[in-house]
């Protein structure tokens, strides 16, 4: 997994595109520092705030830091129809396809200017018709690989096992439920080949007007998901321009105590199920690197260089808490706080590794 992707989804006029541009407002302007480099017009990287990786640019000495980043892609408007291929349905569920999760955007503004696709402000209407696009599709995809099964199931028998686990996949969609919902992880790593739309991990964000921080909003929260996020894309989008004092003070004042940002931010590391370690390169860089969690050093050490990982022999893991409390990689390792590890050793969130490889 060279980066972590999420695609912002949403109905036509729900704010997808002016969230994007308020989480721009923390892009990070050296994309080239980072694993992952080609930024599409429509795609945008953004840091992931963590005081650990500062932390360890002052007790290493080291300046140069480049934190963890998540990518966010800004998809054409969904319609109904769009399993057909209605509106820009094609181009939209290739590039959810694309996508490590999905970031519903929901809308729950009202506004004469912007007209709703279906006339009236109602968000839970809005996510079921974007989970039934969804659902249609993969349950298109399902048909298509039931059909190319059975046909080889008549030469080979042990095909049979596969085809009662479609079949169940089947009955599930067309219940209206989606894949990542009941099927378990194991059961998920079978059909990651079919890249199913409902397999992928995701979270709602409700998208309101600031004049919605008194009345009117508990009743839109309410219909919605528990876990679902309220932001104000048109406010923080507007706020670009001020400087970071005035834009906390204003938000400060406005009732709002954390950016869309930093929700969202929070939100995808918890959904995606992603942890961070740190690495220390050639004393020169310290770096963040986002993982999902059970990723083990082995792997790891691909994410961070091929090579690391075609000549790997060991890792070297220090704790960011022993770190902090030492002071020091030297003091840590004269008081066997360091651990060399194998390439089975799953990695947890904070551990700074540095790899021993033959290349």
């Amino acid at each position: 997994m060279s980066s972590i992707k999420a695609g912002i989804v949403g109905l036509p006029n729900s704010g997808k595109s002016t969230l994007f541009n308020a989480l721009m407002q923390r892009q990070i302007a050296n994309v080239a520092d980072y694993p992952f480099t080609t930024v599409e017009p429509n795609v945008g990287v953004v840091e992931v705030p963590d005081e650990r990786i500062e932390k360890i640019s002052q007790l290493t000495g080291i300046k140069k830091i480049v934190p963890a980043a998540i990518e966010f892609v800004d998809i054409a408007g969904l319609v109904r129809g769009a399993h057909k291929g209605e509106g820009l349905g094609n181009q939209f569920l290739a590039h959810i396809r694309e996508c490590d999760a999905i970031l519903f955007v929901l809308r729950g503004f009202e506004s004469p200017n912007v007209a709703h696709p279906f006339g009236k402000i109602d968000p839970k209407e809005d996510l079921e018709v974007l989970l039934a696009e969804l659902i249609l599709k993969d349950l298109e995809t399902i048909d298509k690989k039931l059909e190319d099964l059975k046909t080889q199931a008549k030469a080979n028998p042990k095909l049979n096992e596969k085809l009662k686990f479609l079949e169940k996949i089947k009955k599930g969609l067309e219940e209206g439920k989606l894949v990542k919902d009941f099927l378990d992880r194991e059961e998920l790593a079978q059909v990651t080949d079919l890249f199913l739309l409902t397999a992928k991990p995701r979270f709602l964000v409700l998208n309101v007007a600031e004049s919605q921080l008194s009345g009117g909003l508990l009743n839109l929260e309410a219909k919605l998901p528990s876990g679902t996020v309220t932001i104000f894309a048109k406010l923080e989008s507007e706020l670009s321009g001020f400087g970071d004092d005035e834009k906390k003070e204003y938000l400060s004042t406005s009732g709002i105590s954390q950016t869309a940002l930093d929700k969202i931010i929070k939100e995808s590391y918890k959904f995606l199920d992603l942890i961070t370690f740190f690495t220390i390169a050639k004393g020169t860089q310290v770096q963040a690197w986002p993982v999902r969690t059970g990723t083990t050093v082995f792997e790891s050490a691909g994410i961070v260089h091929s090579d690391f990982q075609k000549g790997f022999i060991t890792s070297q893991v220090l704790k960011y808490q022993d770190l902090s409390k030492i002071g020091s990689w030297q003091k840590a390792h004269d008081a066997g706080k360091i651990q060399t590890c194998g390439r089975d050793y799953r990695i947890e969130d904070g551990d700074i590794i540095e790899f021993k490889s033959k290349i």
